[in-house]
């Protein structure tokens, strides 16, 4: 079989032949028409096969013809030019990127385009007079790279980028640079005279480098702290802050009164590191959004039927807020329906799977009703509003209290665990330090107080979750798992049941099996049964005949579509009846098999037998359930029917629990019933039906075979291409966990050495200098090499 020279895949039927390469469809050859012509051909060159089928379909983008609509996706307009920014998730290569930024060359009313090849956006600046938005979207269509425009760009907010933490390392780092300069002299007690002469200037100085680095750098700890006591809650920062307070007054109050050089390298250096540990933390997937909601899966616009005449003048483009109840709107094929409406014109075959998680489109009659978030995938269709978008079936999720933040439990690290108890410890030997010294000598007893709040600053073991948990959030990205924040690691160790939704995560979007059962059938049978199939609009029907071998195509004599029950054609002396089992065979008393869907035939009016589609899981998924099944508790959810049991029940471990027919409400309580019963849950999910049972779980991952089309909010998303892999993530997780308390443990080591300093009144600032950036270079060398080297083996092992 020939592949397409534009986008390789198969050419199945009517292939395309121009300049001796094959073409699968119309779309394909004509992208390479319109390349050829503008002397593009070297989008070619750049990688084999790069194209992506364009989808073209009349009138989808009607709704840029509105002034409004037009204005709130524009970042500039001006009577003359006009800038636009697209997400176009088809983005995949260098050829991508080459043609996007050459369309210019396509069109003169393109001034320029730059393409952000990690956010897949494309911004275009055009000529308004010699192109419109509607016409420069179109021209995208063309080439294949058709924009994921969604209602959210609507409302569009700025991005609050924050750097304030940059500027407070640049800060500190900057002070820690030059206070260790100015204190070498002192370090080594140089006795020169120029020196001697400029030594209180020095430490003036230092005190001047210091007072950003206190009140500025160090500012976010003091209000952490805070707000940790006023909670009463002794987290992390409260030794830090004790000990940067005490550095600062102990210094100033050395130099101040001349009797010491103050520790001002010591505390630029412990927050420069800590700093450091912070900034390495929070690296993020800034192109990928973790906080979707159904703005971003519902169009921005539709057309609006006034019924005041019968030409187009009647059709107009509206906002899909200004819709209200009683307007008639137009809904296509592919196009998502935005509201809560009833159906008025035309055969509905609504896609709820992203929505309910139920795999088989439903046959709507007229004057019944459907849902928002349902995707019509037949022709069109009239349906009059019931209610607004805010107020439809799919938006009342929205309003669960597992959307709002507040209401989510606040997860205490480890770190935050074992500060508690550290900050006590640290309190009560320097009291027994102090008294002890008070009857050995009472002028060291404050010196030797300041000395072990000084030293034993928990630089160290604050260092050790940031970089552990900020190297392992770069494996997991390199390895094509997209965490939100690191901490999401530690919430990973402790998770000891995993819910896993069935449609879309165990099974793939991608493919389907087909068993037939009954006689076979002939050759003249197959072409008209293909015939009648490629003249349908039905989803299940287009899904049949993408799967069955392809044969001759035939015109049909007479072709008719019965809603909800099949269809029937003919063609010379054959006809041909495709459905449910009643509908192609009236005589029949065999009940229809309700848990399975499959599409019956009949020829002449005999009976022949039935194509069974079935489901094709991911071939990860038994590996993957019984390698978690030895630690964890798993639970299938499903918004399917009871169809597969059988065959998950043969497939997945004993122990795993399934349920179906579950509504996205019912999964949400579930995870919340898990909870209650005092388990950490993990939901893996992919669509908008996991949206509530994703936000209200302890980590919520989506799984996605693209990861920049739409997705719900969730903690993480994970390319469907590693689905096998989610053990070792597991396994990571924990690790790195073991990793922080060995970084503790050694941490603790240095301490202890410090103490030992400190206690017996011999901590000199040199020492200082010496032990603490040596405890923080130590953990930070640490905590790289042992979780690259665990990261490394890990997925040394799964591969092998």
């Amino acid at each position: 079989m020939n592949k397409c020279y534009h986008c390789g895949e198969d050419c199945r039927e009517d292939t395309f032949l121009l300049d001796g390469k094959y073409f699968c469809c119309n779309g394909c050859k004509t992208v390479y028409e319109i390349l050829s012509t503008n002397d593009l051909q070297y989008y070619y060159e750049l990688d084999d096969r790069p194209g992506i089928s364009p989808k073209t379909q009349q009138g989808k983008y009607d709704y840029l013809q509105n002034e409004e609509i037009v204005a709130k996706l524009l970042e500039f307009d001006s009577d003359t030019v006009s800038i636009a920014n697209f997400l176009i998730p088809d983005i995949h290569c260098s050829s991508c990127i080459w043609i996007l930024e050459n369309l210019s060359r396509l069109h003169p009313g393109v001034s320029n385009s730059q393409v952000n090849f990690p956010e897949k956006k494309v911004r275009i600046t055009f000529y308004s007079e010699a192109i419109t938005l509607k016409q420069v979207v179109e021209l995208l269509c063309k080439l294949g790279y058709e924009p994921y425009l969604s209602l959210s760009d609507s409302k569009k907010e700025a991005k609050d980028i924050d750097r304030s933490l940059i500027y407070k390392l640049g800060v500190a780092g900057f002070a820690f640079g030059n206070v260790m300069f100015l204190s070498f002299p002192e370090y080594f007690e140089v006795k020169e005279f120029w020196l001697d002469q400029f030594k209180y200037v020095f430490r003036y100085l230092m005190f001047a480098f210091t007072l950003p680095v206190v009140f500025y750098s160090a500012s976010s700890y003091f209000v952490s702290a805070f707000k940790g006591l006023k909670a009463g809650i002794l987290n992390i920062d409260v030794p830090i802050v004790l000990g940067i307070s005490v550095l600062f007054i102990r210094s100033a109050v050395e130099i101040i009164l001349d009797i010491g050089t103050g520790f001002f390298d010591s505390l630029t250096g412990l927050v420069f590191f800590l700093l450091l540990g912070r900034y390495f933390q929070q690296k993020t997937y800034s192109y990928l959004s973790f906080e979707r909601d159904y703005k971003s899966y519902f169009p921005i616009g539709v057309t609006r039927i006034n019924h005041k005449g019968t030409n187009n003048e009647n059709e107009e483009q509206v906002e899909v807020y200004k819709l209200r109840k009683g307007d008639c709107i137009l809904i296509r094929n592919q196009e998502l329906i935005p509201v809560d409406a009833i159906l008025k014109e035309g055969n509905a075959y609504v896609d709820y799977s992203f929505v309910t998680g139920e795999a088989e489109p439903l046959a709507v009659e007229e004057n019944k009703k459907i849902y928002a978030g349902g995707r019509q995938t037949g022709g069109i269709i009239h349906v009059e509003v019931l209610k607004p978008v805010e107020q439809s079936y799919l938006t009342q999720l929205w309003n669960n209290e597992a959307f709002d933040k507040s209401s989510k439990l606040t997860f205490q690290d480890i770190t935050n665990k074992i500060s508690g108890y550290f900050t006590k410890a640290i309190l009560i030997v320097a009291v027994v330090a102090t008294i002890a010294w008070f009857f050995i000598d009472s002028s060291k007893t404050l010196e030797v107080f300041t000395a072990v709040l000084i030293i034993a600053c928990p630089c160290a073991l604050a260092l050790a979750a940031p970089f552990t948990l900020g190297n392992l959030l770069r494996v997991f990205g390199q390895k094509k798992f997209y965490l939100k924040e690191a901490n999401v690691i530690e919430k990973m160790a402790h998770i000891d049941t995993v819910v896993f939704d069935k449609t879309g995560t165990l099974t793939t979007n991608n493919s389907n099996k087909i068993v037939y059962e009954g006689e076979d059938l002939s050759e003249e049978e197959k072409v008209l049964l293909n015939s009648t199939l490629r003249a349908s609009n039905h989803p299940l029907s287009r899904s049949l005949y993408q799967l069955l071998e392809q044969h001759n195509i035939k015109t049909l004599d007479h072709f008719s579509e019965k809603v909800g029950k099949g269809i029937e054609a003919s063609s010379l002396k054959n006809s041909i009846k495709i459905g449910s089992r009643k509908f192609v065979d009236e005589a029949t008393n065999n009940k229809e098999q309700i848990n399975q869907t499959s599409v019956h035939i009949s020829t002449n009016n005999a009976y022949k037998g039935c194509y069974i589609l079935k489901n094709e899981y991911r071939s990860e998924v038994v590996p993957l359930f019984n390698e978690l099944s030895k630690k964890k508790k798993l639970f299938v959810l499903s918004g399917d029917n009871e169809g597969e049991k059988d065959v998950l029940s043969k497939m997945l471990p004993i122990s795993t629990k399934m349920c179906f027919n579950q509504k996205p409400h019912d999964k949400l309580q579930f995870i919340k019933k898990l909870q209650q019963e005092g388990r950490k849950v993990m939901m893996v999910g992919d669509g908008l039906n996991d949206a509530g049972a994703l936000k209200q779980s302890d980590v919520g991952i989506v799984i996605s075979e693209n990861i920049n089309v739409f997705s719900p909010a969730c903690d993480a998303i994970l390319d469907a291409s590693v689905f096998g892999k989610l053990g070792s993530f597991f396994r990571l997780s924990e690790k790195g966990h073991k990793i922080i308390k060995a970084s503790f443990i050694f941490s603790l080591f240095y301490n202890l050495i410090g103490l030992g300093f400190a206690i017996s009144g011999n901590l000199s600032p040199i020492v200082a200098a010496i032990l603490m950036p040596l405890s923080s270079i130590s953990i930070v060398t640490f905590t790289t090499l042992v979780s690259q080297v665990v990261s490394r083996n890990e997925f040394k092992e799964n591969k092998n």
